[in-house]
């Protein structure tokens, strides 16, 4: 008998991967069942009908019966399965699996209550908190498709999205709050409802706020009127075939209108297991702090899903780091002896911000490893938090992924081998993902340490299979975009890898800057920035120029104690070119209060390249802070009157 390459090496896993993917992710899948169990054998590994494609077809499951009820069969019924701490509310409420699942299955009776089935899409408008964890878990249980959307998100995000999934029913909740101030969430809602061309047949409100909101008769419910639909339903499981939808996730936004993603029960659970385990080097007995919202392919994954896969405690936190505190996430870790955490860069970015002070108030000894992804964590801000923040007693690593990808793609594999950490680098791809530099016109393969656009050649379990309702727009978006490259998978990221195999990711492909036939990406130059004492955020767009093509026009955020002048702007200018050469051209940069972002953090840098033409600044619904565009307008007119 041959000797199963499938070991705990990187190196021997990877290659496994690449040389038989099939029979990688079937040992993959034959070694979760101990967490992952199938009702039926899956009849055939991997199908792909070119561009979509099936993982383990022909077995079913649930995800849900796989987070809840296999856990409790295995003993762990009485264990927190999930800690819900409100910095908005103060308050805090922890369930355990066993309660975890008398609530999932009566949301899930009650769902059926209202006529929800199989395959019927229903979008869950609600702010981080067991509630609307257990409203995913629900519409999993029953075979539903679930669309959760973001509660900060504005009415055209609302109509955007059911006109994308026409859902049947919505759960909502009536107001929440963010760093204090309410949000609105029944009025944003019923605005979009009002916008869109779909319609929704059943809205089932949560009311948190003081005063009943407006409801609309014949479609609106109070959640005791929608628990009491639950009456005489059964709350069991669906037996689901390994393809069939578990969710369709809108991506955020940052460069275009948000694009339908969608995620089936098998391959999903399969990769965001294994990704936990290789990546991530989860136990059963952690403690997991994830800091996205379940708004996000993040919260999704390692907020919600995941953790229950493993068996794991994890924490979900409504508010914002800062709130009504400055140390609100450090006390979140040291209360509850947090072991692993997930942050975004723009979160660390905030934490350093305030300063180390607030982390200093507290023993945060408990942590064993900090993850950060959702854009590049710049080199200052990961030298912040393992050498400040944490004191090189722990690894903080970057890693890669993207909606489309339901986990990581890019990681150090802390979980097999730590390798050695670069700051700045997504450092290695993980089994399975098979990477390409390629040049974005021809299709060439590139060179270590060539930049181009980042391809990977194979699917992967993890990986959407298409847009909902739209599988032309998948097939032209992802698998057919560059010349030269057809059938390998578009990342759409500006990259480069190193001789040891490190990729390095500089922006989006179609945000690459351009200066004298020099390519530059807009992360290099933000990196680059970040690194003077004085900023705290930056971000950088590309403009015309009649010499060089184009030049840097730069934003930056400062740190406290620091103050805009005409000196410290040509400081940092000359700070940029001591670090990156006189290759770097800018137009100018301007000091602004805040940047825009997307709800989940990441810089709208289009925003950035449209204010400065005068364009059409194309879909906001995504956008934090409508009031960082005239920002940024404001800025752009200075910068012009220089």
């Amino acid at each position: 008998m041959t000797e199963s390459l499938f070991t705990r090496d990187y190196a021997r896993m990877w290659e496994y991967a690449k040389k038989d993917p099939v029979g990688f992710w079937t040992e993959a899948a034959q070694n979760a069942m101990a967490d992952i169990h199938w009702f039926k054998p899956w009849e055939k590994t991997f199908e792909w009908d070119y561009p979509t494609f099936s993982w383990f077809k022909g077995g079913t499951t649930n995800i849900c019966y796989n987070c809840l009820d296999h856990k409790i069969i295995k003993g762990r019924g009485d264990k927190p399965a999930f800690i819900e701490v409100s910095g908005e509310r103060g308050e805090t409420r922890t369930v355990t699996y066993s309660e975890l699942l008398e609530l999932v299955k009566q949301y899930a009776a009650s769902l059926r209550g209202l006529g929800v089935g199989r395959g019927d899409r229903v979008m869950i408008y609600m702010p981080m908190s067991i509630d609307s964890a257990a409203a995913m878990l629900a519409c999993a249980r029953i075979g539903a498709i679930h669309v959760a959307v973001f509660a900060g998100f504005s009415s055209g995000a609302i109509a955007d999205r059911l006109d994308l999934t026409t859902p049947k029913a919505a759960l909502i909740q009536d107001q929440g709050s963010r760093a204090g101030k309410p949000v609105y969430l029944k009025q944003m809602f019923d605005k979009g409802v009002q916008s869109a061309e779909k319609n929704v047949e059943s809205v089932a409100v949560l009311i948190r706020g003081q005063d009943k909101p407006d409801m609309v008769q014949g479609r609106d419910l109070t959640w005791q009127e929608f628990l009491k639909k639950g009456e005489g339903q059964s709350g069991d499981y669906e037996e689901m075939e390994s393809n069939e939808p578990l969710f369709i996730l809108p991506t955020s936004g940052t460069t275009k209108k948000p694009k339908p993603t969608q995620q089936c029960h098998g391959g999903y659970q399969i990769y965001i297991y294994c990704m936990a385990d290789w990546v991530f080097g989860r136990r059963a007995d952690d403690v997991w702090f994830c800091t996205s919202d379940i708004g996000w392919i993040v919260g999704h994954s390692y907020n919600v899903y995941e953790p229950l896969l493993s068996g794991c405690t994890s924490i979900l936190y409504e508010g914002t780091p800062n709130y009504p505190n400055r140390d609100m996430w450090w006390d979140v870790i040291e209360t509850h002896k947090v072991t692993g955490c997930f942050f975004s860069p723009t979160a660390a970015r905030a934490l350093m911000m305030l300063g180390v002070e607030e982390a200093r108030k507290h023993d945060i000894s408990s942590v064993e490893r900090i993850f950060c992804a959702g854009e590049v964590l710049n080199p200052p801000v990961w030298e912040w938090l393992q050498k400040e923040a944490f004191q090189d007693r722990i690894p903080v690593m970057d890693h890669m992924w993207q909606t489309e990808s339901s986990g990581p793609m890019f990681a150090n594999p802390y979980g097999l081998e730590q390798k050695p950490i670069k700051p700045g680098s997504a450092c290695v791809p993980m089994p399975g993902i098979v990477p390409d530099v390629v040049d974005e016109v021809t299709g060439r393969s590139l060179l270590p340490e060539e930049k181009g656009t980042m391809v990977v050649r194979k699917p992967w379990p993890g990986q959407t299979p298409t847009l909902y309702g739209d599988l032309t727009h998948y097939k032209n978006e992802y698998w057919e975009k560059t010349m030269g490259s057809a059938g390998a998978y578009y990342c759409g990221d500006a990259a480069s890898m190193d001789t040891d195999g490190y990729v390095w990711f500089t922006g989006r492909s179609d945000e690459v800057i351009k200066i004298s036939d020099h390519r530059i990406g807009t992360i290099e130059v933000e990196n680059a920035l970040v690194q003077h004492p004085a900023v705290g955020e930056a971000a950088v767009a590309g403009v015309p120029d009649e010499l060089k093509g184009q030049v840097c026009l730069g934003f930056v955020v400062l740190r406290s104690g620091y103050d805009p002048s005409p000196e410290l702007e040509k400081e940092i200018l000359q700070h940029v070119r001591d670090t990156m050469g006189p290759v770097v051209v800018f137009r100018g940069i301007e000091f602004v209060n805040m940047l825009p972002k997307t709800r989940s953090g990441k810089i709208m840098r289009r925003v950035l390249n449209k204010a400065y033409s005068g364009e059409d600044l194309g879909d906001l619904s995504t956008i934090e802070d409508e009031s960082s565009v005239e920002e940024i307008k404001s800025a752009v007119q200075r910068i012009e009157n220089k």
